[in-house]
């Protein structure tokens, strides 16, 4: 498999790396994408055909994979990925847990089993992996990464995604605190925040006569791939081999946008305005002073709309 898309010092040769959820979508854009780059990798989708065919597609280009299919989200099937890995290549050096589903709707329809399913399976299933990841390399003693898959929607908030959200920003959170919690053992904990053109974002109206344009064979425009980053899978890919080397050793705890032509660092939540009063609050005492002390600027929610410039021909 050819390195041309990586510079020489991105060498994850040796390394090996389990993905979930990488049968299809930005799962196999991330499993291929350490392959090129050196990387063993065990590909994982619940469905088994799907992820032998995508562990294929990467043996025939040169790489080296291996498929594992198993439900992602209880601590057996994370042991299974970390057994495989070890059982086939040796070791565990890279984790990537990408594997999620959706169950949109708003909080008033939204069932205990919208809510649990999404929840169990992206920050249950991000927890669990973690967890048997972390100890395979504490007990390798030399390191690792785990790079955990977030989103806007658990960073901004999203209409109708209660459970993702919330599972996405929990996930944000687990890096924050694993990144201190791994730091003397030189495991790295970071979040990749991905902005793609998958089967999810073509439901989105605005984004769906350019993603049908792409599939065509016409380029994304700038104000897509630059103003929105958004562009391909394939897009999002190269932040994750990059964390996985040596040269993102001391980079941890951070949440990293990608998509397009754009990359991000996104902010931690922190206090953005203060007041004070001396012997404390009164609920009146707010009240007089919410406007134009601490409330003066409100914290904005939700994923900005793209706006469709005029002339872009959509």
């Amino acid at each position: 498999m050819s390195h041309e898309t990586f510079p020489e010092s991105i060498d994850l040769t040796g390394k090996v790396a389990v993905v979930t959820g990488s049968g299809r979508g930005l799962g196999l854009a991330y499993a291929t994408a350490l392959a090129r780059a050196g990387a063993a990798v065990v590909v994982n989708d619940l469905d088994g055909d799907v992820a032998e065919q995508a562990a294929k597609s990467i043996t025939e280009a040169g790489g080296r994979a291996v498929a594992e299919a198993v439900a992602v989200g209880t601590s057996e099937a994370a042991q299974a990925l970390v057994d495989r890995a070890v059982a086939e290549f040796g070791r565990l050096d890279v984790l990537v847990t990408n594997a999620g589903i959706l169950r949109d709707k708003v909080l008033w329809k939204m069932t205990d089993e919208d809510f649990d399913a999404v929840v169990a399976t992206h920050l249950r299933g991000t927890f669990t992996c973690a967890r048997a990841a972390a100890i395979r390399m504490r007990e390798q003693g030399e390191g690792g990464s785990l790079i955990m898959i977030g989103s806007p929607a658990g960073q901004r908030g999203n209409f109708g995604q209660t459970n993702y959200a919330a599972a996405k920003a929990g996930i944000a959170a687990m890096v924050r605190t694993w990144s201190m919690e791994l730091a003397r053992n030189g495991i790295t904990v970071n979040a990749v925040v991905p902005v793609a053109a998958t089967a999810m974002t073509e439901t989105i109206p605005v984004f769906a006569p350019f993603i049908e344009a792409m599939k065509q064979g016409r380029p994304l425009p700038d104000f897509l791939r630059k103003g929105e980053g958004f562009g391909t899978a394939e897009d999002c890919a190269a932040l994750v081999p990059f964390l996985a080397s040596d040269a993102a050793r001391g980079i941890t705890g951070q949440c990293i946008g990608i998509g397009g032509d754009k990359l991000a660092l996104w902010s931690h939540p922190q206090e953005t305005a203060v007041a004070y009063a001396d012997g404390g609050w009164t609920p009146e005492a707010i009240a007089a002073t919410w406007a134009t002390s601490v409330g003066r600027e409100p914290q904005t929610v939700g994923i900005p709309a793209p706006a469709v410039p005029a002339g872009s021909g959509q």
